[in-house]
């Protein structure tokens, strides 16, 4: 709801306890900061990532943020950081941000763990969520999480209404040797989060088309 009046008045005559109510937030777009930090205290962060959500779900990310302000990145940077810190988070952490229409960033949601907004960095950064996670728990030195290429796109692929898709998997594999398809091995289900695929590259449209012409051929959405 929009009017503030119209919610009170709504959460008096629904008679419901322990409802949480929050401010709406005006935000441009969706940010994800990962970081890693091992029990000694050392820590490191990967490029600031963009989200697109679409339904609720993470459609896709695109590394790095496009037209993110220098002092902004560093300032989702340096949220991630501290939190990971005052938490004394041991392994990877990923902070979900909002970009508020102000110019600033807001914290969304915590995931303690290696989480999907890192996906991308498997194949598009020098040391992945993963490996990153297992050295920070073994409080070995943690790797470099620079990105291989000026830029880097991840979009999750979604179950369809066909549950077999290996022929579309080889057909994408086959059609742009290039595109990173990477399925989980569950059971296909309509709207269900079962693999992801990534492009790196150096021209940012490129690797969009390439990526989602990869997903939604895995989905069924598109047959050529």
């Amino acid at each position: 709801m929009d009017d503030a009046a119209a919610a009170s008045d709504w959460l008096a005559r629904s008679g419901a306890d322990g409802l949480l109510a929050e401010q709406k937030v005006d935000f441009t777009r969706e940010l994800a900061a990962l970081v890693a930090r091992s029990p000694s205290g050392q820590a490191a962060a990967w490029p600031v990532a963009q989200t697109l959500q679409v339904d609720g779900v993470c459609r896709e990310v695109v590394v790095p943020v496009p037209g993110l302000d220098d002092d902004l990145a560093v300032a989702a940077t340096h949220v991630g950081l501290r939190i990971a810190g005052e938490l004394d988070v041991v392994g990877v952490l990923a902070v979900e941000l909002f970009q508020t229409a102000e110019g600033g960033v807001l914290v969304n949601e915590l995931a303690m763990r290696p989480h999907n907004s890192g996906h991308w960095s498997i194949d598009g950064s020098v040391t992945s969520q993963f490996e990153q996670h297992l050295r920070a728990v073994l409080d070995l030195p943690l790797g470099d999480p620079r990105a291989r290429s000026p830029w880097t796109v991840m979009v999750n692929v979604l179950g369809g209404e066909f549950p077999e898709m290996y022929r579309a998997y080889r057909h994408v594999m086959a059609r742009d040797p290039g595109v990173k398809v990477h399925m989980y091995g569950k059971d296909v289900r309509p709207g269900r989060k079962v693999g992801h695929v990534t492009v790196c590259g150096d021209d940012l449209d490129d690797c969009l088309a390439r990526a989602r012409h990869a997903a939604d051929y895995l989905t069924g959405t598109i047959e050529e």
